[in-house]
């Protein structure tokens, strides 16, 4: 059954009686709404995980993303309601445009980040057209099931949003177990924007044949066909764009990049500045060493801490295995068992030739036990005790990041520690992050700890500190010196260490708060103090 005008058709057709659809039309309609409903999830998830891994905070990012998209599909579907009338094509056309905007939303707001520095703005732009989009389904897709069968409009509302609610929580399991480690975020958005294509405007269209002209349907499907192309020419594309904007974020060219599920890892390499091979990795931006002066940082690290007892250590993060290969050149260490969340972070440094040579091949090393879990959860459940344990974390510039950071953490981390064993926690920087670096001082010592902070100078960071920390509050803290028989060393000696307990007049310990898990005061200090550079 045709009509004049676009899609206007009433639920009786010119006859009075129902518009007549095969069987199993209403399940396929629900199929639509389910598959819909997935695609806009992972829309909103990747807006949010390209924003974490960006710009970090990734609690502010979820919420302007999730905000601004909740308020832009109020809008939607009171917009969508003059349109209820030409449902079908009203709903084909809105699919063809989330596709297009839902689909290449990654790489626009990469661009955006990478050559015109305007994420935020774009960020809140994309989010508030995506959920105007989504919004706008609703009422549509509510007309075009009662057009099928007709039911009582609660039971319409009811099987509709058990479709909808099914498919977000698929399209939710199906981003971070799927789309990312199958496609990566740019190929990722890619692929749900041709699904979402096909299942919203092929799919309807082909369910509501009859009830639609033919120029009218064929103008749409040449839509929908368009917007496969672009998206499928944008994939093939997907991979030089990708290393084409990314490379605009660093001075040095990149020699390996990759996006797991954790986080962004890219490893630079050149001879320019420094007369010599500077290998650098960056973890979603931040830089985490320059060879040049690498050996500085991990001395620091290492070292002081296995200057006791140190047969059996433990080292949680650092995944690049460099404080690993500090660790591995005393030959009275007869076990090491390093967690790392990441398993690609890992992997890169085993298989990836300059990293490999940097660290000395430590992951092959048969005393080595690597295991790629949370380290707080894995904390939970451990039972071996250790001599010397290394907090090798990145900064505490996320959420997730700051319960690594946490007095409950400290907590957890004493009952692997032998009773006469040491920690050593990297503190980021007392000079650019004085209240991040007392902060996660205090933390320490609130846990239970006795504390002696240090600091050092390595040239690619600037001033970097750490806190050296045995059992018992009160006792007296742990002397910061070298083993008898240390190996020989490039930076540390004992009158390095002596002096690198003294911090100047304006970077002294500070009043500041313990971080917890409910009050993550660490979290806010490091989003405050970095915030400039």
């Amino acid at each position: 059954m045709s009509t004049t005008v676009l899609d206007r058709t009433t639920p009786s057709g010119t006859s009075g009686k129902p518009a007549a659809h095969p069987r199993g039309t209403r399940f396929l309609l629900l199929l639509a709404v389910f598959v819909c409903a997935a695609c806009g999830l992972v829309y909103e998830l990747a807006l949010t995980a390209l924003g974490s891994y960006l710009i970090g905070n990734s609690v502010m990012q979820t919420s302007v993303v999730i905000s601004v998209m909740v308020f832009a599909m109020g809008i939607g579907s009171l917009a969508a309601k003059p349109l209820q009338r030409r449902a079908v094509g009203a709903f084909a056309l809105v699919e063809i445009l989330l596709a297009l905007v839902g689909g290449l939303s990654v790489l626009i707001l990469y661009v955006a980040f990478a050559w015109l520095r305007l994420y935020m703005p774009a960020m809140v732009v994309v989010s508030f057209v995506v959920g105007l989009l989504v919004g706008a389904e609703i009422p549509l897709l509510m007309t075009l099931l009662q057009r099928i069968r007709r039911q009582e409009a609660g039971s319409a509302v009811a099987d509709m949003f058990a479709a909808d609610y099914v498919g977000a929580l698929v399209g939710g399991l199906c981003f971070p177990l799927l789309l990312l480690p199958a496609f990566g975020q740019l190929k990722g958005a890619l692929v749900v924007g041709a699904v979402n294509a096909v299942a919203g405007v092929v799919v309807v269209l082909w369910i509501f044949r009859r009830e639609t002209r033919r120029v009218v349907r064929n103008g749409l499907l040449a839509g929908a066909a368009a917007v496969l192309g672009l998206l499928a020419t944008v994939y093939v594309l997907a991979d030089d764009i990708e290393v084409t904007a990314r490379q605009q974020l660093y001075r040095d060219p990149i020699v390996h990049a990759e996006t797991t599920p954790y986080q962004d890892i890219v490893v630079t390499r050149s001879t320019a500045f420094t007369g010599q091979p500077d290998t650098r990795l960056f973890l979603n931006g931040d830089l985490q060493f320059s060879s040049v002066d690498e050996y500085r940082y991990h001395e620091a690290l290492v070292h002081p801490a296995l200057s006791g007892k140190r047969s059996s250590v433990l080292i949680l993060g650092g995944g690049d295995a460099l404080a690993l290969r500090e660790v591995l050149r005393y030959d009275d260490v007869e076990r090491v068992t390093l967690v790392d969340l990441d398993p690609a972070m890992t992997r890169l440094a085993h298989d990836f030739a300059p990293l490999r040579a940097l660290n000395d091949d430590a992951l092959s090393d048969p005393r080595v036990t690597v295991v790629h879990a949370d380290a707080f959860n894995w904390l939970r459940d451990a039972t071996r005790r250790y001599d010397a344990v290394l907090i090798d974390f990145p900064d505490p510039d996320t959420a997730a990041l700051a319960k690594l950071y946490s007095v409950e953490f400290y907590h957890l981390l004493g009952r692997v520690l032998t009773p006469d064993g040491r920690v050593m926690v990297q503190g980021g920087s007392p000079f650019f992050a004085p209240k991040s670096y007392w902060s996660i001082a205090a933390t320490i010592g609130e846990a239970g700890y006795a504390t002696t902070p240090y600091q050092i100078d390595v040239p690619s960071f600037g001033n970097w500190g750490f806190v050296l920390a045995s059992p018992g509050a009160g006792s007296a803290p742990p002397p910061l010196r070298l083993a008898a028989r240390t190996p020989p060393l490039r930076f540390l000696d004992e009158d390095v260490l002596a002096a690198a307990t003294v911090f100047p007049v304006d970077r002294r310990r500070q009043d500041v708060r313990a971080s917890t898990l409910m009050d993550p005061a660490v979290l806010e200090y490091t989003r405050h103090e970095w915030q400039n550079y």
